[in-house]
């Protein structure tokens, strides 16, 4: 399945549901669960629909699998009676298939957490050789990774802020995996069956500001945290596997500045995964984001996106994530003293 969050208006203002992209409309699960009770005669199914498919991503990814099957159905059910040539509607009257345009894709999900991995070696030694020094040894010991700002997320088609204390904005192509079953102290195999599934992902970063943070043996930071992107939807692992080789784009004002695939990586989603779970517990909801390829982002390429520029990262079976980058306010920069 394609799972998405969508903002639908109504008389008391935009709310954010939970869909799944069906050829090329959006289908409210939640409501499609409660047409779909209401026809089975149930007396409360909308009450009932709350309980078994909730419509925000993170409660559905907390339910596990029975949610899931729940959603299989309900989007079967929506299916087969447009088909039929009279899409269904909820017990009150409520829309239930939408057409493009109709309503506004966001983020897949408000992360619980946000971590980024630094999984491809090609990547990792350009980094270290611009440094004039040798990938250390270290890095093939354990995947590395630094815990993000799961606030700051940008979905489908939003402006980003350019920050106003950087020069050299910048993207970085990635596909995250999202957590769906909690675990703790995993092996790499249980660590793979805990992922929900894959979106695109776009780390941005400010690489004159990472320098300094690097070189006081901390960060990133403020070199990082200010946006992250995801999107356009959570397509399920049984759709788009860990072990999937896909190709990766990314694409600058429509021209293609390059090109990977996911097959690269050094590091596997199930090692990733395990790592992160020692000691510490993974929640449905949680993302952890792969780290870019070689030449997946304008530092490796030397070329820089500018204000107003529009970025897409196209990632093959996940779709294509677009953001336009704003333009930066006055350069401000705070004074800092002692004390």
């Amino acid at each position: 399945m394609r799972l998405v969050s969508f903002e639908v208006a109504t008389l008391l203002g935009p709310f954010a549901r939970l869909g799944a992209l069906w050829q090329d409309r959006v289908v409210d699960l939640n409501l499609a669960a409660a047409a779909r009770l209401a026809r089975l005669g149930h007396p409360q199914p909308r009450r009932l629909a709350d309980a078994l498919l909730p419509p925000d991503m993170v409660e559905f990814l907390e339910l596990g699998r029975d949610a899931l099957a729940e959603a299989r159905q309900a989007l079967a059910f929506a299916a087969a009676e447009t088909g039929t040539g009279a899409p269904p509607s909820g017990p009150r009257g409520e829309r239930v298939v939408h057409q493009p345009g109709e309503v506004r894709l966001l983020a897949p999900l408000r992360p619980r957490s946000l971590r980024d991995f630094f999984a491809y070696e090609d990547h990792a030694l350009k980094a270290w050789a611009r440094a004039g020094s040798p990938l250390p040894s270290s890095w093939y010991d354990q995947p590395a990774y630094f815990k993000c700002n799961h606030r700051e997320i940008y979905g489908p088609d939003e402006e980003v802020p350019w920050p106003s204390f950087t020069r050299r904005f910048d993207f970085e192509a990635e596909v995250a995996c999202v957590v769906g079953a909690r675990g703790r102290g995993l092996s790499p195999e249980e660590a793979v069956s805990r992922i929900a599934g894959f979106t695109v992902f776009n780390d941005f970063s400010a690489r004159d500001v990472m320098k300094p943070e690097f070189l006081c043996g901390m960060g990133p930071a403020k070199g990082k945290d200010f946006a992250y992107g995801l999107g356009p939807c959570l397509v399920t692992a049984d759709e788009a596997g860990p072990q999937e080789d896909l190709e990766i784009q990314v694409r600058v004002n429509g021209e293609l500045w390059s090109q990977g695939r996911t097959g690269d990586r050094y590091w596997s989603w199930g090692l990733m995964l395990a790592h992160v779970s020692q000691e510490e517990t993974l929640y449905p909801g949680d993302v952890l984001g792969s780290g870019t390829f070689f030449r997946g982002c304008g530092l490796d390429l030397e070329r820089w996106v500018s204000p107003g520029d529009e970025i897409e990262l196209r990632v093959e079976k996940l779709g294509s994530l677009r953001h336009k980058v704003g333009r930066p306010a006055a350069r401000t920069r705070l004074k800092y003293a002692r004390g």
